[in-house]
């Protein structure tokens, strides 16, 4: 298992390329803090491609109406959203257990070992 980047678009932790996803575990970066807290899967809720629905239902409480209109609306749906040569990203939202969540962008491989992984830890 290697380290995976993952694009945090909107939601509760820092937007940007600082998260990773390593070993079952999500790295976060907090906006203000200069460690990174790690989160076990066992703690997510929910891991879900974007879709317009899913962005627009979690946004009026996490504050990102305007990153879901932006992200997926000119653009029509960003999952699925080709990369030149760079192979498939998509867009998904984590929601963790706590009631933290995030809107972000990682590769389709990535994210498929994301939700095999979570049903693993779910049983």
């Amino acid at each position: 298992m290697s380290l995976h980047r993952i694009n945090i678009q909107a939601g509760n932790f820092k937007k940007g390329l600082e998260h990773q996803y390593l070993r079952g575990k999500f790295i976060m970066k907090n906006e203000g803090k200069f460690f990174r807290e790690s989160i076990p899967l066992s703690e997510v809720f929910t891991v879900e491609l974007a879709t317009e629905e899913s962005v627009i239902s979690l946004g009026g409480a996490a504050g990102w109406g305007l990153a879901g209109s932006v992200l997926l609306g000119p653009v029509g749906l960003l999952a699925g959203l080709v990369l030149g040569g760079k192979g498939k990203d998509v867009a998904f939202v984590c929601v963790f257990k706590d009631g933290r969540k995030f809107l972000g962008t990682t590769s389709e491989n990535v994210f498929n070992e994301l939700k095999n992984n979570i049903r693993a830890t779910s049983f």
